[in-house]
């Protein structure tokens, strides 16, 4: 553990699991969002922010943001962003895209400790640091520097990787019938806790998959006031031929409108690959508990 300035302490960059560092140095994370399949979760993700942020500039913090997939299009939208993440490939990559986007800032830390000022910021995103926290003190400690950083009212936005991601990933594309599969699922929907003792990249990383009632209490319990918790892709994020059907776009128009008329039933939040709580800071707002 290193020391801050400001008195808390965090693991140092270079202590990130290297599985986890190895697995997005092998994969394109802006490019999963982008193309084939990962359109839908990219297009409600967009959706579910835009629905609640104002309409003037704000400073945005994106945390964990990766290679800037997000932080692009609020940029693009008048707002100014800065990102912070802790896999150093993703942070080049990121101030690549920031040299051609107006309004965007990249630098290295860890989510955890921010480097940045007491209500500093209009709004975050954490779409993604919650995911690599096996640790609930950890991800409470994420969740409460978000809080920190954004001023009294701002809006959070947190994504969580449902604890059924899993077994329907391996239903949808046949994994399942892999005993080491199948193993690896029973310990996700008993724990939480995903650890991919392979090599295989589509079995994803070390990470941690959340009810979606335990994403809303751990908001709260890091001092958050929950709005609502919603589901991203619904059924259609689990289609084999998503990727072909979003193609078309009056089948694109029937897949938003399909994740979009459960998003928020409490018995179907489970079945979408990603939920999302759409928390304020604590300040002038009413908080759902």
């Amino acid at each position: 553990m290193r020391p801050l300035e400001n008195g808390r302490s965090v693991r140092a960059v270079n202590e990130l699991p290297s599985e986890i560092v190895e697995h997005y140095r092998s994969t394109d994370e802006g490019a999963r969002l982008t193309d084939a399949a990962g359109r839908l979760e990219f297009s409600r993700t967009q959706e579910i922010v835009r629905r609640h942020l104002p309409a003037e500039s704000l400073r945005v913090l994106d945390i964990g943001g990766a290679t800037g997939v997000h932080a692009a299009w609020l940029a693009a939208d008048g707002h100014q962003v800065t990102l912070f993440d802790i896999v150093p490939e993703h942070v080049v990559a990121a101030r690549r895209l920031a040299e051609r986007t107006p309004g965007m800032t990249v630098s290295m830390a860890d989510a955890r400790a921010l480097p940045v000022p007491d209500a500093s910021f209009d709004a975050a995103l954490l779409l993604g640091p919650l995911y690599h926290l096996t640790d609930r003190q950890d991800r409470l400690a994420a969740l409460r520097e978000a809080g920190r950083a954004v001023r009294a009212g701002g809006w959070i936005f947190v994504a969580a990787i449902s604890r059924f991601a899993s077994l329907f990933d391996g239903l949808a594309h046949g994994f399942l019938s892999d005993p080491e599969f199948r193993r690896m699922v029973d310990a996700d929907l008993a724990t939480g806790q995903h650890r991919n003792e392979t090599d295989r990249l589509q079995w994803f990383t070390t990470a941690y998959f959340h009810h979606p009632e335990e994403l809303r209490r751990e908001c709260l319990d890091a001092g958050l006031g929950v709005r609502e918790v919603v589901g991203v892709e619904g059924l259609a994020g689990w289609l084999p031929d998503l990727a072909d059907r979003w193609d078309l776009p009056a089948n694109r128009d029937v897949i938003l409108h399909s994740a979009r008329a459960v998003e928020s039933e409490p018995a179907l939040l489970g079945l979408s690959s990603h939920v999302i709580a759409v928390a304020r800071t604590r300040g002038d707002v009413v908080d759902d508990e």
